[in-house]
């Protein structure tokens, strides 16, 4: 059995003297420290402090590794770094630097050492031991004495370059290599099984090794998958750098290619820096279970094979057997070759995949993500794995590579805070809709930011998934005119309710040179940074009118931003949001989407249908005219909360979109603006990426109810069906934009109409509570029973809105004050003490990530504002008032609650004064208690206060029986 390298910080060798399984083992003479975008090597007891692995500088503040370990700059080129290890074949001492062509070498096998740790093979020392197989390699000419193979060589990029052997023996061949990882005589035999390579998975069958000269052998064709499905293909260029430094666990070190479903399954393994999972698809922590797992694989994995990594920690529930490896090894989406920027093209690349599962909309940056840090994305990102997602925009930390662009191209510092908007505002800011507002972004955030990005893209690249990095849209600062005067550039119109102040940006004309100088420098620079998966996201007119309806206008357009992805990376494939189309559908026509479309080359671009679920596109463009595109569910709009769904037009779209004449679908993808709402709706979504055909809805949300509170119940599972046919089960062109009453400033022409029956959401409440003696220790079930309480809440202020509007209208003002006194003084605090009282629900748990965000007290202020403004008045003066609304604990009471109490006073101030009620005198004194709000600096608690069983039964037999009577009487 081989021993592993330590997974990360704080994963140490044993002792001298110690065991590391059934062996002793001495110590190393070394400790492996991941470093964001480098990879730290500490060698006590020599002159070295760490090696440079990346080929990169890293990070821009410098000196310092993830645990504080100091580093070394990076070696020049040419120069020698000798890394010597103990094994089973000798040892070296390190000797002097000797100049090698081209590289970096990092050193192999050699002898007179003392005890420690082999650098290639990773097996301890010991008397008796047979030779490590790479000693038996002929010594190369110049190499060091001792020396047993051929040295590692290293580029300046980090990537390993070809050894004497390899060199050779390709002059002999050609281009054509054995293996698909490019691997030379470095096998292994195993008895009845074949070769095998220990650069990855790839496993030759014994009478085809002499055979096969000349002919490519893919690394997805091996026999041990850990699926019925067949092999998961490699995509080697990220794992190359750990491999290098021996940080591989397991016998595979590459990672499973874009689209490939993971089979890991421990959510708890994952919470280990990035290095220690990229080791193989068949999981470093993962214990394979299903029928499809073949003996190749049971002799590999975790618990059935030799070279596992350690078991997850006990007592964690993420970690328990099973899981989601059976769940999620359904499909297999890309070939090895295959997706973005294979050797068979981007074009052919798409037709050749199955599908892609796409997940983020480009709002839910700000919506949602804008103040999390590494914990919070590492869960997200784990969810995303177990649901399959393969596509996901990794857009953090772009500010800084623009800034630094800018700044190369003669922009100030000043001219640069005057175009970024606030940190909860960026969003609008990256599509040219926003400028200025809520900013500028200090230099902390652009330093966290890409602390961020790097664990983002690395963790993400590890799990399979294809990132998504942001590229040039044509959007400038102001400060391009002036440095660049002759420059031709338009100021495009305002944006919803902003005026230039805040909108009005410049986009660049897409014959103007800087146009691909600006776009091919900034992605470059990403790249440079980030590396890359060749799929890259603009948005050019994202709820902007366009300069010119001319069809030869938005082809050149479209085709400067692909030409400006493409100077960068010749691979480069545009992913696009298709809003645009269904959004101003008076401006889009059909000549204009088709030009705007065939400005790019058939197949280098994918166009998400962003609202597919209620106004798909594609019917009307015809497949948008030949461009793949992906079938998405938006749902959500600002984050709001309110449950709503379309879970029969969700359950019938993806298939009638695959089976439209000539369908260039190729994928499904969730966008919601916001999430951590409506949690049943996105399971759904997910499952039918996995399905043939719709799913019988009823019973699945049976099975789906035992399956997220973890035991049958019968009222449980009866209140989700009764959710199912009502609140899930708007039909027609429905949107999700909560306009009920309890979240709009109040004024006498309120729509209270709903979609479904009321009774059924009182019916369901009814139930869970009935529940909550089995099930009331379950986390989810109590998350539940808020949401669908809150629910029956807001169907209760629509009633008593409903009651106040006529006895005002009737001049009844005894009736007025009864029902305005209910809803001010009772119903809104029990609806704020119900929300205090989970975490999920709680606005101090949104203000104070804001302020944890920052580095100083200043910063704190600022962020705590964006914060505010974004769920109230985004925009300095209501903008767009109540978009981003959220049904929170304490925005409800020291908000809403505050707003209604003003409405119910003018209206009752109106009845006595005989004066008729004037809607714009009520805004510009809401306004003032609105904007009181934002600057109040109350700080509101992050820890949930009270029972929710309790209140919400409070709250039941309190309002049940009217308001089922209600319900019942009539449509609300």
């Amino acid at each position: 059995m081989r021993n592993r390298l330590p997974a990360g910080p704080g994963d140490a060798f044993p002792a001298a003297g110690g065991t590391n399984g059934p062996r002793e083992r001495s110590r190393s003479p070394f400790t492996i420290l991941p470093c964001n975008h480098n990879i730290s090597a500490r060698f006590p007891g020599s002159g070295l402090t760490a090696l440079e692995l990346a080929g990169h500088p890293g990070p821009p503040w410098g000196a310092l590794g993830v645990l504080g370990e100091p580093r070394i700059p990076v070696p020049p080129l040419g120069s020698v770094l000798e890394v010597s290890a103990d094994s089973p074949c000798g040892w070296e001492r390190p000797g002097q630097p000797e100049p090698v062509p081209g590289g970096v070498r990092l050193g192999g096998h050699g002898r007179d050492a003392p005890g420690g740790f082999c650098w290639r093979c990773r097996d301890a020392p010991g008397p008796g031991r047979r030779r490590c197989p790479v000693s038996q390699r002929p010594r190369p000419a110049g190499a060091g004495p001792g020396h047993s193979r051929s040295p590692v060589l290293m580029d300046g990029r980090g990537r390993r370059r070809a050894g004497p052997y390899r060199d050779g023996r390709d002059r002999r061949r050609g281009t054509q290599r054995r293996w698909r990882c490019g691997g030379d005589r470095n096998r292994g035999w195993v008895r009845d099984r074949g070769w095998r390579c220990r650069s990855c998975c790839c496993w030759r069958p014994r009478r085809g090794e002499r055979g096969t000269r000349g002919r490519r052998r893919r690394c997805g064709r091996w026999r041990g998958a850990c699926s019925a499905l067949g092999p998961p293909p490699c995509r080697s260029r990220w794992t190359r750098r750990w491999r290098l430094a021996g940080l591989t666990s397991t016998g595979c070190g590459r990672l499973p290619a874009p689209g490939w479903p993971s089979p890991w399954r421990a959510p708890a393994a994952w919470r280990r820096p990035p290095v220690s999972i990229a080791t193989c698809e068949i999981s470093a922590a993962a214990t394979c279970r299903g029928p499809g797992r073949s003996s190749a694989c049971r002799s590999r994995c975790r618990g059935c094979g030799p070279r596992s990594a350690p078991p997850p920690p006990a007592g964690n529930g993420d970690a328990g057997p099973g899981g989601a490896h059976a769940s999620l090894a359904r499909d297999k989406a890309l070939l090895c070759n295959g997706g973005p920027g294979g050797r068979g093209g981007p074009g052919r690349s798409l037709r050749r995949s199955r599908r892609y599962r796409y997940y983020q909309n480009v709002c839910a940056q700000s919506y949602s993500f804008a103040w999390w840090d590494w914990a919070r994305w590492e869960r997200e990102i784990d969810w995303m794995a177990l649901s399959g997602i393969n596509l996901a925009p990794a857009f953090a930390g772009q500010e800084a590579v623009w800034q630094r662009v800018y700044r190369n191209l003669g922009l100030n510092q000043s001219e640069i805070d005057k175009y970024f908007t606030g940190p909860a505002f960026l969003a609008w800011n990256r599509m040219g809709n926003l400028r200025r507002w809520a900013g500028p972004l200090p230099p902390a955030w652009h330093f966290k930011q890409l602390y961020l990005q790097y664990r983002i893209v690395e963790r993400m690249r590890s799990l399979g998934m294809t990132t998504v990095l942001p590229a040039f849209a044509g959007h400038v600062p102001q400060g391009i005119l002036r440095v660049f005067p002759r420059v031709n550039a338009t100021r495009l119109g305002h944006w919803s309710h902003f005026d230039c102040s805040y909108s009005c940006t410049y986009l660049l004309d897409p014959e103007d040179p800087m146009f691909q100088v600006i776009g091919t420098l900034f992605l470059k620079e990403l790249i440079k940074e980030f590396g890359t998966d060749h799929v890259y996201s603009a948005d050019t007119f994202n709820e902007m009118t366009p300069l010119s309806s001319d069809p030869a206008y938005l082809s050149r357009v479209s085709n400067a931003v692909f030409r400006s992805m493409a100077g960068a990376d010749p691979k480069a494939l545009w992913l696009m949001q298709g809003w645009l189309f269904q959004h101003q559908p008076d401006f889009w026509q059909p000549a204009q989407v088709r030009a705007l479309l065939h400005g790019v080359p058939l197949g280098r671009m994918i166009v998400l249908d962003l609202f597919a679920e209620s106004k798909p596109v594609y019917q009307w463009t015809e497949s948008f005219y030949g461009q793949p595109f992906i079938w998405c569910m938006l749902h959500n709009f600002g984050g709001n909360h309110g449950l709503f769904g379309t879970v029969e037009a969700i359950n019938h779209g993806p298939f009638t979109a695959r089976r439209f004449p000539n369908s260039t679908m190729v994928g499904t993808g969730l966008v919601p603006e916001g999430i951590e709402q409506n949690d049943m709706v996105y399971e759904l979504m997910n499952e039918l990426g996995w399905r043939q055909e719709p799913l019988d809805l009823p019973s699945w949300v049976t099975r789906y109810a035992e399956r997220r509170y973890g035991a049958p119940n019968a009222a449980a599972a009866g209140a989700w069906r009764l959710l199912l046919r009502s609140v899930y089960n708007c039909t027609g062109i429905c949107v999700n934009h909560n306009r009920s009453p309890l979240v709009r400033r109040p004024s006498l022409r309120m729509d209270t109409e709903l979609w479904y029956n009321a009774s059924d959401v009182y019916e369901a409440w009814r139930l869970l509570l009935s529940a909550g003696a089995q099930l009331g220790s379950s986390p989810t079930f109590l998350y539940d029973l808020v949401d669908v309480t809150r629910q029956a809440a807001q169907q209760l202020v629509s009633d008593y809105y409903l009651s106040i509007r006529q006895a005002f209208q009737s001049h009844a003002l005894p009736e007025l004050l009864t029902a305005g006194g209910v809803l001010v003084y009772d119903l809104l605090p029990e609806l704020d003490s119900l929300l205090c009282s989970h975490s999920l629900f709680l606005l101090g748990r949104w203000l104070e990530s804001a302020r944890a965000a920052a580095t100083s007290t200043r910063e704190a202020e600022q962020y705590e504002l964006n914060a505010r403004n974004q769920v109230t008045l985004w925009g300095p003066s209501g903008n767009i008032l109540d978009y981003a609304n959220k049904q929170l604990g304490g925005l409800v009471l020291d908000y809403y609650a505050v707003r209604w109490s003003l409405f119910v006073s003018v209206l009752v101030e109106s009845l006595n004064s005989g004066r008729p009620f004037h809607q714009n005198q009520f805004n510009q004194a809401v306004f003032q208690v609105e904007r009181g709000f934002i600057y109040n600096k109350k700080r509101y608690p992050a820890v949930p206060v009270g029972d929710t069983m309790e209140i919400s039964r409070k709250l039941f037999l309190k309002y049940y029986p009217s308001a089922l009577r209600r319900s019942l009487a009539g449509p609300a």
